[in-house]
């Protein structure tokens, strides 16, 4: 294995085969031939010593351990773009409105503070709500999503799943759950953290009742005050893998798993070619997937 990291070249294929999802597809959109994407690829893959596309009938999937490059390959992807519109970086200006749910707000505002110190001409409205901005109606210009959109009139593109665990505070785990094992027949035994009922069509809601959980002893409508409430150990809570781990929690093993979430972004088709919207738009792409990966 060299020690060199993938060029632009090696991973501007790649990132073909995994938005096309077929070699066939990552060829016509790069003017090459299919054959030449396959040994792209196989160098690739020869040259970081693992394999990193699955083929089969239905397609070309990437390896889960090389979502990484993807993200590599579309923060490269944005670099350059930011490069060659150095020279008229002041043309991009107005006002862009962005709406997530709050579970968003985080990763959202540190990448909308990157792009926006990019292009200080551009202004920024992020919108925190539980009532989906109606894009259709342009309430706002981009929202990120995890249900689908049944307007035609919106773009809708999927950036991948959000995997989800049960965790608890280490406090509640000493207190009440040694050894961090929930099984089905004692989930009802346990204090849990929900959204308000109000939200109980959502599929972690639906999965905790599955799984058995009876008791809860906090419900809101915020994420946020969920969580704080899972770190102050009030009780069992679902959280994503990753940002569960960052707060310092104990991931509780289940003997099933909540439902990953979907993740979308979506924004109207007429603003599509609006250089600030594609700015923006691309930045929340990429940081996504990266978090995704």
């Amino acid at each position: 294995m060299h020690a060199n990291p993938p060029i632009w070249d090696d991973l501007r294929v790649l990132l073909a085969v995994h938005r096309g999802k077929s070699f066939l597809a990552a060829g016509k959109a790069l003017g090459i031939a299919t054959s030449t994407v396959a040994r792209r690829l196989q160098a690739l893959e020869r040259a970081l010593g693992r394999p990193l596309v699955q083929r089969g009938s239905t397609g070309a999937t990437i390896e889960a351990d090389a979502l990484s490059l993807i993200a590599l390959g579309e923060h490269m992807e944005l670099e350059l773009e930011a490069s060659r519109r150095a020279p008229d970086i002041k043309r991009i200006s107005g006002t862009v409105r962005v709406s997530a749910s709050e579970g968003f707000m985080r990763p959202l505002t540190r990448v909308l503070a990157r792009v926006q110190y990019e292009h200080p001409a551009l202004a920024l409205e992020i919108s925190s709500e539980s009532r989906l901005a109606d894009l259709a109606r342009r309430e706002a210009d981009i929202g990120v999503r995890i249900a689908r959109t049944t307007s035609a009139a919106v773009i809708e593109k999927f950036m991948g799943q959000a995997r989800l665990a049960v965790f608890a505070a280490r406090s509640y785990v000493e207190r009440r759950l040694p050894g961090a094992q929930l099984p089905r027949d004692l989930a009802g035994q346990h204090d849990w953290i929900a959204f308000d009922r109000t939200l109980d069509g959502l599929p972690t809601q639906q999965w905790m009742r599955a799984y058995g959980a009876t008791r809860f002893v906090l419900r809101s409508t915020s994420p946020t005050a969920l969580e704080e409430a899972v770190v102050a150990g009030m009780g069992l809570g679902i959280l994503g893998e990753a940002h569960g781990a960052t707060l310092g929690l104990v991931r509780i093993e289940t003997e099933a798993m909540p439902p990953p979430v979907d993740v979308f972004v979506a924004f109207h088709r007429e603003v599509k070619n609006m250089p600030r919207i594609r700015v923006v738009v691309r930045a929340i792409e990429a940081e996504i997937r990266r978090a995704l990966a």
